[in-house]
This record gives structure tokens, sequence and C-alpha cells, in this order.
């Protein structure tokens, strides 16, 4: 298998502190261990789930700056899936209309459907009046040619089949405004379709990301040189997990690359 080394992770854009704090190291985690990594924080250290999703928005927020140009107007729009890829994107959603940055969300489903920490965020950001559509509508109409940036928050690492349907329309959507008019899109942990775990798609809807920026530590699949097409840069926020949880489920990127 082909695989980057481990410098080639570190990437330019804002940093995270293990980006910058050397004595800090740089964990990968398998998609089993990353549901773990999560369950843990909660049940064992009491950290309410939300506040894991809100430090995941924040350090999207920051890359999601980084990667509007200055010279254009700052558009942004979210694509949100089910789930708590989707609530990443609507607590994103806040923090960039915060910001004055210009923000519409999709989603993908009704907004019954959601629950847990995406349904708050979703009533969050229609308390506030962020503009947000349903998926089939905003295709019908052909979409928004104004967005500079465009998030895929539509599905996360855990995803293990083809994307069909409405999704699948988003992602080729998005694909196109990139190729054709220039858009930049930013992948929320993975890109949508790509199985992060073995770094291959997972059918014919895959989406091609400038940059991915990934939760806790990278995922195995990231490391092969197949992948690197689908996830342009790669970058890990921290969501806010002790550092001794980090080191218990985590396998050191050095290490493994020592072996």
């Amino acid at each position: 298998m082909n695989e980057r080394e481990p410098d080639h992770f570190r990437v330019q854009g804002p940093r995270t502190p293990r980006d910058t704090r050397a004595s800090m190291p740089m964990f990968e985690f398998s998609i089993e261990r990353s549901r773990e990594l999560d369950r843990l924080c909660v049940e064992r250290y009491g950290i309410p789930s939300i506040v894991i999703m809100e430090n995941a928005a924040i350090g999207l927020a920051a890359h999601a700056r980084a990667m509007l140009s200055s010279g254009a107007e700052p558009s942004v729009l979210i694509l949100a899936g089910p789930g708590n890829n989707g609530g990443d994107g609507f607590a994103l959603a806040r923090h960039l209309h915060n910001e004055t940055i210009p923000v519409r969300v999709v989603k993908t489903q009704s907004a019954s459907a959601y629950s847990g920490d995406a349904a708050i965020n979703l009533s969050i950001i229609q308390q506030m009046r962020i503009r947000i559509d349903d998926a089939e509508a905003f295709l019908d109409s052909g979409g928004d040619r104004s967005a500079v940036l465009i998030v895929d928050a539509l599905f996360g690492t855990g995803l293990s089949r083809a994307i069909e349907g409405l999704a699948g329309d988003l992602i080729d959507y998005t694909n196109q405004a990139r190729q054709q008019r220039g858009a930049r899109v930013l992948g929320v942990d993975c890109p949508s379709g790509l199985d992060v775990q073995r770094g291959e798609p997972l059918g014919d809807h895959v989406v091609y990301a400038d940059r991915t920026v990934t939760f806790a530590g990278y995922k195995p699949g990231m490391a092969r040189v197949e992948a690197l097409e689908y996830l342009g840069e790669v970058h890990v926020v921290p969501i806010g997990a002790p550092i001794e949880l980090l080191e218990e489920l985590g396998r050191s990127i050095e290490a493994r690359f020592r072996e």
C-alpha cells in the first residue's frame, strides 16, 4: 500500500495546537476507535457531546475562513446530511453567520428527522433566520452559483455504503461547481463517499475536497496516496478529548512510519 510520509500530514493553513507544538504527537484512529473516543469523552470524562460538536465547529470555522479568497465575496454553502455530520454543518453555519459571512445551508432530510445535538444546532440557526433549503428544492432551482466555498457535511467517517439519491446529486453538484467555476470544497471529517478506513471510494459519488478537516486524529486510509485526490490538504482539529484518552486509543503517526 502506498503511503505518505508523516511530514506530509503537516500542511499549510491555520494551525492547531498539534501543528505548532512539537511535543504533542499526532494520532491515528480506526473508525471503531474514533467512535470509542467520542463515547468515552462523554461516559468516562463527562464531556457533553454538544461540547464536542462545538469544538469541531470552532475548528472548522477557522479553516473555512482561511479558504475564503480575500478578493471574492465570501459566500459559503453548507451541505448538511443526517446525523452528527449535519450537526457539525449547522454549528459551523452559526459561527460563520456571527462573523457576518453570508452562509446558506442545504439539508438532506426534514427538520423533524434530526435528533440530539444536530437537532439543537438546527433549531438555533432556524431561530437566527439563516437561510436553510431542502436538497430537492435547491437542486431543482439550479443550485447556488454565488458560493465560493462549499462545505461537505453530508456524511462522516462511519459511512459504509455507496451514496445514492439526493445526496449523490449534491455530490455531483459540488464536484461540478469545483471543476467548472472554481468553487473550493471543505470536507468535514472526511470527503463524503470516501472510505477513510481503507482510503477507497465507496461508490460512484465521492466528493473531491480541496481541504479535509478531520477530528481528533487521522484515519488509516488517509495515509494512502490514492486517497489524496479526494482529501486535498488534511488537517486535524481537536475536539477537547483528554490527552490521556488520545494516547490510550490512538496510534502514534510517527510510530506507525517507524514500523
